[in-house]
């Protein structure tokens, strides 16, 4: 973009309102504080700062006190609003920390907190809220995200733990330096819900253990983001994961059906709280949601911003072991004796290479033995098969490091990665 390009605008945000702008799949905007105080999704912006924004952002520059921006660069969407649900949002943080300080007092564990609600309602956005106050009061909260599709935590097709030690950066979100990520594969939890279900288990006993051994993990308690799917076998994947993190307060976004649906059949020290979404949350096409599940995975590879350099190379195929998990649904009649259809959906399969696994992403499974249950084990790290060439019997790897591969089990998602630059 060249200077003769560039649009710069400035804009007066009295207080309590919201500067709200997106972008196209071909914009790069910068913006800058040039005076008062402003927060992005609960972190604070530094004054005189630049933060670049890039392609698909969806930004929200709040101030409680009043400001004045500056945004270089075009955008698809631009406008303020003095709708917005923040002061709510604050006050539920409030709360929480409220409950934060009565534990210290009483030495039991802090506020346990899922976040349900329909498709595009905010529930992602409402977290970063919620994690970042409790951060800038020196809280170190666990971020659990349980949304298999639009993951914040790792590529799509995971589940993921972290534990928030300070606020997200407003370009490349939470630190990631050690999270705890587990192998589902697909973008669905209805793909296979026994699998999810256990994996949402899983994860529960583990934060469990990490509380356990730390006083103060444990006093800032835990955030739980959860998907869209909140219908049928979806609502009793939510009461599910409700039971597995023992959870204290659910907060519903937007939807007054499932608050209600919840206050019914959540036991009575479960506080169900109702609260609205923000105007500025947009519907996501299907193409786009696809395309942000594509662009999670080329982040993981590449960094937000690009400036990330994986690694390509050769992988024999006697020195790894490929793997699925859930076989095809066979008829009762074909099924061995005292064994149930539901069983295979947990089966780890053996993948043979061939040209049709092309693309497809796959995890490097901490496990070293088929023979171990692998479906518990965490994931390492993913890699992408970007060549197969069956005559030299070799994949060609897509690696964030460098050889050799840390293990030797890798787990197949049913999703693909064409790594076009």
């Amino acid at each position: 973009m060249t200077e003769k390009d560039e649009r710069v605008e400035e804009f007066k945000l009295e207080k309590d309102s919201e500067f709200r702008f997106e972008l196209d799949e071909h914009s790069t905007v910068q913006l800058e504080v040039l005076d008062g105080m402003a927060e992005v999704f609960g972190t604070e912006l530094v004054k005189a700062r630049k933060y670049t924004f890039y392609k698909g952002a969806k930004v929200a520059v709040y101030t409680w006190h009043g400001c004045n921006i500056k945004l270089t660069g075009k955008t698809e969407v631009a406008y303020i609003s003095k709708e917005t649900p923040m002061v709510i949002y604050a006050n539920m943080h409030a709360a929480l920390e409220q409950m934060r300080v009565k534990a210290e007092k009483a030495r039991v564990r802090g506020p346990r907190v899922m976040v349900v609600g329909p498709t595009d309602v905010g529930k992602s956005t409402v977290c970063k809220i919620l994690l970042n106050y409790a951060v800038r009061l020196g809280r170190t909260p666990v971020f659990i995200d349980l949304d298999v599709g639009q993951n914040d935590i790792s590529i799509p097709g995971t589940l993921g733990a972290l534990t928030v030690e300070r606020p997200a950066d407003v370009e490349e979100g939470f630190n990631q330096c050690a999270p705890l990520v587990f192998h589902y594969g697909h973008n669905s939890p209805a793909t296979n819900l026994k699998l999810y279900n256990i994996l949402v288990s899983r994860i529960a006993d583990v934060v469990n253990m990490k509380c356990d051994a730390s006083k103060k993990t444990n006093l800032s308690g835990i955030i739980v983001n959860t998907g869209g799917w909140v219908r049928g076998a979806g609502y009793d994947s939510l009461k599910h994961a409700a039971g597995s993190f023992e959870v204290d307060v659910i907060v519903v976004l937007y939807e007054e059906r499932l608050y209600k649906e919840l206050k019914k059949d959540m036991p009575e020290f479960v506080r169900v709280v109702l609260l609205p979404k923000s105007g500025g949350v947009v519907l996501r096409s299907q193409s786009h949601r696809g395309d942000t599940r594509e662009k999670k995975i080329r982040e993981y590879f590449y960094g937000p911003k690009h400036c990330l350099f994986p690694h390509t190379f050769e992988v024999k195929f006697s020195e790894v072991k490929l793997f699925k998990i859930g076989a095809p649904v066979l008829p009762d009649s074909c099924l061995p004796l005292g064994m149930k259809p539901q069983d295979n959906k947990t089966k780890i399969v053996p993948v043979q290479p061939s040209p049709s696994l092309l693309h497809h992403v796959f995890s490097v499974n901490n496990g070293n033995s088929p023979e171990e249950n692998l479906i518990e084990m965490n994931a390492l790290g993913f890699i992408v098969l970007t060549e197969i060439n069956i005559e030299k019997q070799c994949f060609t790897v897509l690696s964030p490091s460098p050889r050799p591969l840390p293990k030797s089990i890798l787990l197949q998602f049913d999703m693909q990665f064409m790594d076009i630059q």
